[in-house]
């Protein structure tokens, strides 16, 4: 155990220099990506926290709401400014950006980021974006999460990792991992949960948390995208649709939809599993998700999107009809042509 928690020299040289960059009594905002996730939630959470302990005030700027489904990490003592907009970034000392590894991903932050007199400090592990957010980097795409760096970052600079610490990191690690599912579970990533439950953290309440408490539009949502499933196992792709305004009618949040494109990934033969979300307004956000010897960041890459190499999603101006046609012609190019193969 001791051994696998061991921190790689080179996160052991990247702590190092994003924690030289933070001095006591500064001011330091922290972000993450459109629509939160559990490890943007759990990582900033943990790391506003950590940063406590070293008398760095900390507050969180999002670029969309707080999500519901994690409101309980902020607790008393995690300060939520998302509200605020780009003026809550308007004299900060720093800014720390978490789960990104492209500045478009902030949304509507981006252009106040990037008018900041210093660029902003990184803790992440996607592959890299087109334009990263800073150059003060954490980062390593073989960590499960970015909780995963985060709790590097204490464990180096010798900070505690309380119980509600440890419940932040164990939420972005459990989520992001498909509640140790998925191909990014490490021998580590179950090292570190297993020290975070050491740490006070109860997994059925975890679990009762984030999976086993969900309204009852969620199921009606689900419903709804499952209907429209689509499958063409001539190239082992399966997709789903969620038209403009089901959230709305089903009073359900975007963070409903987490989850929702496994199934069309769970069928035998499926390689590539696509979500398509219309947004209205001409805009529809694809999610993307394989299997093994698929790596799906190459395709959202080619809409301008990215992420990981079996979880990634992309922003596409047009209908939903024409993003639908667009994305399965490349996707199937592509596959035909081996250009998504690991």
């Amino acid at each position: 155990m001791s051994d696998l928690l061991t921190v790689p020299a080179a996160r052991r040289e990247a702590i190092q220099r994003l924690a030289s960059e933070l001095h006591p009594g500064m001011t330091v905002a922290l972000s993450t990506h459109i629509n939160a996730d559990g490890d943007g939630c759990g990582s900033q959470t943990a790391l506003a926290r950590l940063l406590g302990q070293m008398g760095v005030r900390s507050f969180i700027v999002n670029p969309t709401p707080w999500p519901e489904l994690f409101r309980w990490l902020l607790g008393d003592d995690v300060e939520d400014r998302s509200a605020e907009g780009p003026a809550a970034l308007k004299g900060v000392d720093r800014l720390i950006v978490l789960d990104i590894s492209d500045l478009k991903r902030l949304g509507a932050l981006a252009d106040a980021v990037r008018k900041l007199p210093k660029d902003a400090l990184v803790i992440d592990h996607h592959l890299p974006g087109d334009e990263p957010p800073g150059h003060t980097m954490l980062s390593d795409t073989a960590a499960c999460a970015t909780a995963e760096l985060v709790y590097d970052f204490a464990r180096e600079r010798g900070l505690t990792i309380t119980t509600p610490i440890a419940k932040s990191l164990y939420t972005a690690l459990v989520t992001d991992t498909g509640g140790f599912r998925f191909g990014n579970t490490s021998p580590r990533c179950l090292a570190v949960a297993a020290e975070l439950l050491t740490a006070g953290v109860d997994p059925e309440q975890m679990y009762a948390r984030i999976y086993g408490s969900v309204p009852l539009g969620r199921l009606h949502l689900l419903r709804d995208a499952l209907d429209s499933l689509q499958v063409d196992m001539t190239h082992g792709i399966a997709w789903v649709r969620v038209a403009a305004g089901a959230l709305e009618r089903h009073g359900v949040s975007s963070e409903d939809l987490d989850g929702v494109v496994e199934h069309p990934r769970s069928i035998a033969g499926v390689r590539l599993a696509l979500l398509f979300r219309d947004l209205g307004h001409g805009k529809v956000k694809v999610s993307f998700r394989s299997v093994a010897g698929v790596n799906v960041n190459t395709l959202a890459r080619a809409f301008g999107g990215g992420g990981h190499a079996r979880a990634s999603g992309a922003l596409v101006a047009g209908t939903a009809d024409a993003v639908e046609s667009q994305v399965l012609a490349e996707a199937r190019r592509l596959l035909e042509a081996g250009a998504l193969a690991d």
